[in-house]
């Protein structure tokens, strides 16, 4: 009977943790609204450029393997391993399948997860924000506004002055270094 009990109470504990886990923190998403509800221009005043529209096809041919997974399957590099984890120089990250400016250096730090993070982009526009509930989680996704191209997440544990992380997978992205 007390063995019972034991699996019993371990079985809820581990059910409470996974719904506690599946809800999004009002946080979270008053931050998330809060970044939907910024201006919808870029840094020069103008509009976003129209979409990128291309079939599956011509995806695979312009984008690596790996590039083709991340961006259009919505996949995922492993953690530590991506080419801007680490990466310290001065410039511009932009979406590695349209070429839009996505994210600043002075934006980037280092949050320990293995992915390289930001805490803003250089203008919500150039991003989609969706829900994701895939993995049995609740997280909102990060996808680029002009090819809908899957960049990564957005989580509400970032540092000043946003308190957002953008965790990006380094496949999604090209760095464009400043000139001096």
């Amino acid at each position: 009977m007390k063995k019972i009990l034991i699996v019993f109470f371990a079985v809820l504990s581990i059910a409470s943790l996974t719904i506690y886990l599946s809800i999004p923190s009002s946080t979270a998403m008053a931050k998330v609204n809060n970044i939907n509800s910024r201006d919808t221009t870029n840094q020069k005043g103008k509009k976003m450029n129209e979409k990128v529209i291309k079939s599956n096809e011509d995806w695979k041919k312009e984008l690596s393997e790996e590039q083709y997974h991340i961006l259009r399957e919505k996949g995922t590099e492993r953690a530590f391993t991506g080419k801007y984890w680490n990466h310290h120089e001065i410039g511009t990250y932009v979406c590695a399948a349209c070429g839009t400016e996505l994210f600043e250096s002075d934006t980037k730090f280092d949050s320990g997860c293995g992915w390289p993070s930001y805490f803003e982009p250089i203008d919500s526009s150039r991003i989609i924000y969706k829900e994701d509930k895939s993995f049995g989680m609740s997280r909102t996704e990060v996808m680029c506004a002009k090819c809908d191209g899957h960049l990564g997440h957005v989580f509400d544990d970032g540092p000043p002055p946003t308190g957002l992380r953008y965790c990006i997978n380094s496949g999604s992205l090209k760095f464009i270094l400043k000139e001096k």
